[in-house]
Protein backbone atom coordinates (compact mmCIF):
# COMPACT_ATOMS: atom_id res chain seq x y z
CA UNK A 1 0.00 0.00 0.00
CA UNK A 2 1.09 3.38 -1.04
CA UNK A 3 1.15 6.80 0.76
CA UNK A 4 -1.81 8.06 -1.32
CA UNK A 5 -3.74 4.60 -0.52
CA UNK A 6 -3.15 4.26 3.10
CA UNK A 7 -4.22 7.93 3.65
CA UNK A 8 -7.33 7.14 1.82
CA UNK A 9 -8.28 4.72 4.08
CA UNK A 10 -7.71 6.33 7.33
CA UNK A 11 -10.05 9.51 6.16
CA UNK A 12 -12.22 7.15 4.82
CA UNK A 13 -12.51 4.42 8.18
CA UNK A 14 -12.42 7.08 10.80
CA UNK A 15 -14.47 10.00 11.46
CA UNK A 16 -11.77 12.68 12.61
CA UNK A 17 -8.46 12.25 11.00
CA UNK A 18 -5.84 14.79 12.26
CA UNK A 19 -2.22 14.79 10.38
CA UNK A 20 -0.20 16.28 13.00
CA UNK A 21 3.34 16.68 13.99
CA UNK A 22 3.70 14.73 17.39
CA UNK A 23 0.58 12.95 19.01
CA UNK A 24 -1.98 14.58 20.83
CA UNK A 25 -0.26 13.75 24.10
CA UNK A 26 2.93 15.28 22.93
CA UNK A 27 2.39 17.31 20.18
CA UNK A 28 5.55 18.29 18.64
CA UNK A 29 4.99 21.92 17.50
CA UNK A 30 2.52 24.79 18.31
CA UNK A 31 0.16 24.68 15.20
CA UNK A 32 -0.23 20.74 16.22
CA UNK A 33 -0.65 21.28 19.94
CA UNK A 34 -3.53 24.07 19.00
CA UNK A 35 -4.83 21.70 16.39
CA UNK A 36 -5.68 19.21 19.39
CA UNK A 37 -6.60 22.00 21.66
CA UNK A 38 -9.70 23.05 19.31
CA UNK A 39 -10.49 19.64 18.82
CA UNK A 40 -11.10 18.69 22.49
CA UNK A 41 -12.83 21.94 23.40
CA UNK A 42 -15.59 21.02 20.40
CA UNK A 43 -16.08 17.63 22.76
CA UNK A 44 -14.03 15.68 20.42
CA UNK A 45 -12.48 13.35 23.23
CA UNK A 46 -11.64 10.57 20.51
CA UNK A 47 -9.93 10.84 17.12
CA UNK A 48 -7.40 9.26 14.64
CA UNK A 49 -4.37 11.06 15.13
CA UNK A 50 -1.43 10.38 12.24
CA UNK A 51 2.55 11.51 13.47
CA UNK A 52 3.54 12.69 10.24
CA UNK A 53 7.52 12.64 11.99
CA UNK A 54 7.03 8.89 12.14
CA UNK A 55 6.54 8.59 8.36
CA UNK A 56 8.14 10.72 6.13
CA UNK A 57 6.43 9.38 3.09
CA UNK A 58 3.15 10.01 4.74
CA UNK A 59 4.22 13.37 5.79
CA UNK A 60 4.94 14.18 2.13
CA UNK A 61 1.70 12.28 1.15
CA UNK A 62 -0.60 14.55 2.96
CA UNK A 63 0.57 17.68 1.20
CA UNK A 64 0.34 16.12 -2.17
CA UNK A 65 -3.17 14.43 -1.51
CA UNK A 66 -4.84 18.04 -0.22
CA UNK A 67 -2.70 20.22 -2.32
CA UNK A 68 -2.17 21.96 0.63
CA UNK A 69 1.22 22.45 2.20
CA UNK A 70 1.25 22.90 5.76
CA UNK A 71 0.71 19.98 8.79
CA UNK A 72 -1.70 19.82 10.72
CA UNK A 73 -4.34 18.82 8.57
CA UNK A 74 -7.82 17.92 9.96
CA UNK A 75 -10.38 15.47 8.18
CA UNK A 76 -13.63 15.51 9.00
CA UNK A 77 -15.73 12.44 7.32
CA UNK A 78 -13.48 12.02 4.44
CA UNK A 79 -13.31 15.89 3.65
CA UNK A 80 -10.30 18.21 4.23
CA UNK A 81 -10.89 20.45 6.44
CA UNK A 82 -7.84 22.85 7.00
CA UNK A 83 -4.82 23.46 8.68
CA UNK A 84 -4.16 24.89 12.30
CA UNK A 85 -5.27 28.88 11.10
CA UNK A 86 -8.51 27.39 9.32
CA UNK A 87 -9.40 25.90 12.17
CA UNK A 88 -8.99 28.75 14.72
CA UNK A 89 -11.42 31.13 12.68
CA UNK A 90 -13.81 28.06 11.90
CA UNK A 91 -13.93 27.37 15.78
CA UNK A 92 -14.28 30.83 16.33
CA UNK A 93 -17.21 31.59 13.90
CA UNK A 94 -18.88 28.14 15.44
CA UNK A 95 -18.28 26.27 11.87
CA UNK A 96 -16.25 23.78 13.03
CA UNK A 97 -18.75 22.84 15.86
CA UNK A 98 -21.68 22.03 13.31
CA UNK A 99 -19.71 19.94 11.33
CA UNK A 100 -19.22 17.73 14.74
CA UNK A 101 -23.06 17.89 15.08
CA UNK A 102 -23.83 16.32 11.56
Amino acid sequence: MNANELIEQQINTYPVVLYMKGSPEHPQCGFSANAVKILKACGVQDFFSVDVLANPEIRQGIKDYSNWPTIPQLYINGEFVGGSDIMTEMYQSGDLQKLFEK
